[in-house]
């Protein structure tokens, strides 16, 4: 007898059934489709890199995570971790063919063997959106708006937008004389909503000293209103700078759009990624914070240094697709379905197959999903199976081939001698 071998999937790792996968396609569509009313315009790149194009940048935690492998060529290469590193490889090689600014979108997968909890998993899906060729303010400021339209759009919730420059952190470090140590710094203070701010305090003070951690600590829990919280960076930072100015401009832009409620300052915001140069933000839902950042980004100004001299100014952003329909889930607002069919064309004999599929492609031309039943069992299975589809409506053709009847599911109703345009509005209704 042979040996069955046990179906199982990888710990953070998923399969998906249609009623997720659905979900999964429709937020991406719309996500899609906004993104393609600000001018981004779509890219791909491999799943698979090589491993030094990937960790050239990022060390640390990433190469922790990454999942890393000789190939049957000998090639150390790995799976890639998010797509902020492979759009940077991809500019570099492709930037003659590009007219900047350029504006991009990549939705795919990334893999991370990272701990998994509600809406982290170790295979999950990204959707990038940035602006490359340009340090302008204004660029800053549009991926900030689009985060916000497209997120009030998708969720229809309250936003906290928490956004921070990491230029202002340097200056303040460099005040301290802690430069070297920035990296190690930046990543423990990334730390701090998960780990608390007493434990953050602790490393702080292994790493640096009593009376800096307590500094530092100090910058990363400063309070107040947008300006205020501005000011004081600027008084711990040593003075006013370009960075300071960036800040002040950016919360200009977003009070004149009206928006500016859903941002907060604050200098705890850090993004570990090393890569990051100057403004950095994440997004949480307001009544849902336990859930984590639902997008985040920053300008990336150095990033594709690592593979071109030429230096090219990016700043970008990142929707977590997994992590927001976890939230949309928890907060009882589950994405609409609207991918299974509407209508089903009930078969009453196999041999008029030809004829119920010319019919079903009336309804499709008009934007109407209907599915074409295979097999003429009794209609009270034809209805039931129709039932567990999620299908609403049954038309059950006549010999006449101008007159149906059609079955409301719902209601358990027949509505006889109807012509195509009676069903086509019923359905649409």
């Amino acid at each position: 007898m042979e040996t069955i071998i046990e179906p199982r999937v990888l710990k953070g790792f998923r399969d998906f059934l249609p009623d997720s996968e659905i979900v999964r396609r429709d937020l991406i569509a719309r996500i899609e489709a906004l993104f393609r009313l600000y001018g981004f315009v779509p890219i791909d790149t491999p799943a698979l890199e090589y491993a030094e194009i990937l960790l050239g940048k990022s060390g640390g935690e990433t190469e922790k995570q990454i999942y890393r492998f000789v190939d049957h060529g000998n090639r150390d290469v790995a799976l890639r971790f998010d797509l902020t590193v492979p759009f940077a490889r991809f500019l570099a090689e492709h930037l003659s063919e590009l007219d900047l600014p350029f504006k991009r979108y990549h939705i795919a997968k990334v893999w991370r063997g990272e701990n998994t909890q509600r809406g982290r998993y170790r295979e999950f899906t990204q959707c990038d959106f940035d602006i490359v060729g340009t340090d302008s303010p204004a660029a800053d400021f549009e991926i900030l708006f689009v985060i916000h339209h497209v997120l009030k759009t998708i969720v229809s919730k309250p936003l906290d937008i928490r956004i921070n420059h990491r230029g202002m952190f340097n200056r303040f470090l460099e005040r301290l004389s802690l430069t070297e140590k920035v990296v190690d710094i930046l990543r423990l203070v990334d730390k701090r909503a998960k780990i608390g701010v007493e434990l953050v305090l602790d490393q702080l003070i292994q790493l640096v000293g009593t009376s800096n951690a307590k500094k530092i600590i100090r910058f990363i829990e400063l309070k107040g209103s947008f300006k205020e919280i501005v000011h004081a960076m600027i008084d711990l930072s040593g003075g006013v700078c370009a960075e300071s100015d960036t800040l002040l401009q950016i919360h200009r832009f977003l009070t004149d759009a009206g928006i500016a409620d859903s941002y907060i300052l604050d200098p705890s915001i850090m993004r570990g990624l090393d890569y990051y140069t100057g403004l950095v933000y994440e997004t949480f839902l307001t009544d849902l914070p336990i859930i984590g950042s639902i997008c985040s980004g920053g300008r990336y100004d150095n990033l594709a240094s690592l593979y071109s001299k030429e230096r090219i100014a990016g700043v970008g952003a990142s929707i977590g697709l997994d992590r927001l329909i976890a939230a949309l889930e928890a907060l009882g607002s589950k994405a609409p379905q609207d991918g299974y069919a509407r209508l089903a064309i009930a078969c009453e004999n196999v041999e008029s197959s030809g004829a119920y599929q010319a019919l079903a492609l009336k309804f499709r031309e008009q934007g109407i999903a209907c599915e074409v039943f295979f097999d003429s069992t009794k209609l009270t299975k034809q209805y039931i199976a129709a039932e567990k589809k999620g299908i609403r409506f049954v038309l059950i053709p006549s010999e006449s081939a101008e007159t149906f009847t059609i079955r409301d599911l719902q209601t358990r109703q027949n509505k006889e001698g109807l012509g195509l345009n009676d069903i086509l509005k019923i359905v649409a209704r």
